[in-house]
């Protein structure tokens, strides 16, 4: 899932080098909410992985 963030960052900074507003503030809207996923699971699995212990 941070894969699809970065690639999504990536488009959406290739966009607006070219002027594609609208374009490259989608790409990064879905780049920002990808990566506060990424990061609930992994504090989830963190969790979940010391409480195992």
């Amino acid at each position: 899932m941070l894969y699809y963030s970065a690639v999504f960052l990536v488009i959406a900074v290739i966009a607006a080098l070219f002027g594609f507003g609208g374009i490259a503030a989608g790409a990064a809207e879905i780049a920002k909410v990808l990566f506060y996923i990424f990061i609930v699971i992994f504090i989830v699995s963190l969790i979940f992985g010391v409480l195992r212990r």
